[in-house]
């Protein structure tokens, strides 16, 4: 048994604990005496302030009521206003969930009900917030997870015995050293390999999907060994930073992957995607759904200021980074008080349509990893009135002349705020009622997903969620797009109307199928909403480039552009002005910058700037390039 397993049980009387392990850094005991869990509170609480780690105590599997018997007593303890939607049962953890509609009646007046629950039952009761949408990816996510109950359990198990494993006594020198294997002087494949004398950690694994040649990161570099990864750390779901990590599942990789539970569920659905886009195209996926699942059945999700250890010498803590829906800054605590580090992933540093700004508070903080998607000196984004203004104009006028507006959209983010954006155009009466907005590929998913997590977006639209005549997702002008069949009936429709499509870069998805068919009507628009990767088809558009080549079949096909073309000048980005004030307002204040995550020439005037501004170390690698920290 792992040391600290027999600490805390010398503190227990021997008789009352079933058994002892862990689920990930979190420390769990079982036990079949029902006083002792229903009555041991002041007993955990002592050993959790000796040891500072968490524990909870379960009751064992064995002496929980049948689960039959325990739906009808959740049943008689919540009220029907509650309105459960579903009892999923985790036997192995001795966990039942309940998926309400109403979570605060769920729960009860100061927990009333879920106390009842575990009185009566032996039950741990959580409640989840049904979503408003209905979404089967979510649904899927679970299933794999609680079929996979036993298995996961083992290896929680086994994550937890690897981060308890102690220091070893071999190593004394202390160093931190990282490797930039993508996303360096780049927008795209963002990949950093940490490494330690006690561990070695990949933060972000993603594909540039706008580039052929160099899609994938450098996981080819020498010092990077799978069989030797001890965690992997998402930051948020784009593709750029999510989309190759099924692939390490394929080649071995059974180790956990650390992220928030809106990340893990809206990834899924990105990468399935990839599969699904590379399939239609006559390619070979680099990877399949059985490698989705996988990456799925390993995953441990936390919530934003979580604190946990994922290796013998490195904490986390994941911060709200307001890009998108679940997107998180990376923070790493190394060593016994050695070194801080923050990496920001992808940040926006105002309050956008849905998220609130990128924290800035950290416990300690001595090096910054930061993006720089926007960071050239002339990188300044109009505000938010100005956006939606100009929006209106360009759907008003399309509509007036009886067009189709055409909105390739990032499938988490953008397309939410557009929708957002829209509703309000709608309830405003600024467009009319008889005027439809058509939501093709994965953005229905995903925007169920966000009626799943309101608690991750800012307070004005978690309050709208909460009230169902008030929810934006839920606005009748909006019409889902499920088939081919129906995207035609769309493409052929006479009347005027809106369509938001995936991929934002048009790279592949139903966005390219909607560009072929409405590309050569004058009096259609196409609004680009998110940056334009290099190489991609969004971007040559973009410079200038109105004849396009469509594969059809073996053939190809030119078509002259000739809808209009316009700029969506908004972003889930920090453009360079929120950069330098996310900088400027840290606490603490960085002694050392490595700017990432951008073109060349954004990258290097960043790190001037910064250097001028606030006399601070900064340095900009290039891909391969190792950087010593410490």
């Amino acid at each position: 048994m792992v040391k600290i397993l027999d600490e805390i049980l010398k503190y227990l009387p021997e008789e009352k604990i079933s058994d002892a392990g862990f689920e990930g850094a979190n420390i769990v005991l079982y036990t079949k005496d029902k006083d002792f869990f229903l009555n041991n509170e002041r007993t955990i609480k002592k050993i959790v302030n000796k040891i500072k780690k968490r524990i909870e105590l379960r009751p064992d599997p064995s002496v929980c009521l049948d689960m039959e018997l325990t739906k009808k007593e959740i049943n008689k303890i919540i009220t029907k206003e509650a309105n459960i939607d579903n009892i999923i049962f985790d036997p192995q953890r001795s966990i039942v969930i309940i998926e309400a509609e109403k979570p605060g009646l769920a729960i009860g007046k100061g927990g009333s009900n879920l106390k009842n629950i575990r009185k009566k039952t032996l039950w741990i009761p959580i409640i989840k917030r049904k979503p408003a949408l209905r979404s089967e990816l979510i649904e899927n996510i679970r299933a794999v997870l609680y079929k996979n109950s036993d298995y996961r359990r083992k290896f929680l198990n086994k994550v937890g015995e690897k981060i308890y494993s102690g220091w070893s006594s071999s190593k004394k020198e202390e160093w931190i050293r990282v490797s930039f294997l993508g996303g360096a002087r780049q927008v795209g494949r963002s990949s950093i390999f940490l490494q330690t004398p006690e561990s070695k950690v990949l933060i972000d694994c993603g594909i540039d999907i706008a580039s052929e040649d160099h899609a994938y990161p450098y996981l080819e570099a020498p010092e990077f060994n799978i069989k030797e990864l001890d965690a992997v750390i998402i930051s948020h779901s784009h593709l750029d930073h999510s989309g190759f990590l099924p692939y390490l599942f394929k080649y071995g990789y059974k180790g956990p992957v650390y992220c928030t539970s809106p990340t893990r569920d809206v990834m899924s659905l990105l990468q399935l995607d990839v599969v699904k886009i590379a399939r239609a195209e006559g390619k070979e996926p680099i990877y399949t759904s059985e490698e989705i699942k996988e990456m799925v059945k390993h995953t441990i999700t936390l919530d934003f200021e979580e604190v946990t250890d994922i290796t013998p010498d490195v904490r986390i803590t994941l911060y709200n980074a307001g890009h998108i829906l679940g997107s998180s800054m990376v923070h790493l605590h190394i060593g016994n008080g050695l070194h801080n580090i923050l990496y920001t992933g992808d940040m926006k540093f105002t309050k956008s349509v849905l998220l609130s700004p990128a924290s800035t508070k950290f416990p300690r903080l001595e090096t910054l990893m930061m993006e720089s998607t926007y960071g050239g000196k002339d990188n300044t984004l109009p505000s938010k009135r100005e956006t939606n203004n100009y929006l209106k104009t360009v759907i008003v006028d399309t509509i007036k002349r009886k067009g189709k507006v055409l909105l390739p959209v990032l499938g988490s983010g953008r397309a939410q705020d557009i929708i957002v954006l829209i509703e309000e155009l709608y309830r405003k009466k600024h467009i009319g009622r008889d005027i439809s907005v058509y939501i093709d590929g994965m953005v229905w998913d995903i925007t169920a997903i966000h009626t799943a997590y309101p608690e991750f977006l800012n307070s004005r639209i978690r309050n709208q969620i909460f009230h169902k005549d008030n929810n934006p997702f839920l606005a009748e002008i909006f019409k889902r797009v499920g088939s081919s069949k129906e995207r035609k009936q769309v493409i052929e429709e006479t009347k005027p109307c809106v369509i938001l499509a995936t991929s934002g870069m048009l790279v592949g998805g139903p966005s390219v199928e909607y560009l072929k068919n409405l590309g050569d009507g004058k009096r259609n628009s196409l609004v680009f909403t998110c940056y334009q990767g290099q190489g991609s088809l969004g971007r040559r558009i973009q410079r200038g480039q109105r004849d396009l080549t469509f594969r059809k079949g073996q053939k190809q096909e030119i078509m002259e552009l000739k809808m209009e073309v316009h700029k969506l000048e908004m972003s889930d980005h920090a453009d360079r002005r929120e950069l330098v004030n996310f900088v400027s307002r840290l606490n603490p204040r960085p002694r050392k910058i490595i700017i990432n995550h951008g073109e060349n020439s954004r990258c290097l005037d960043l790190a001037s700037s910064l250097h001028k501004m606030m006399r601070v170390e900064t340095q900009c690698p290039r891909n391969l390039d190792a950087v010593r920290i410490i």
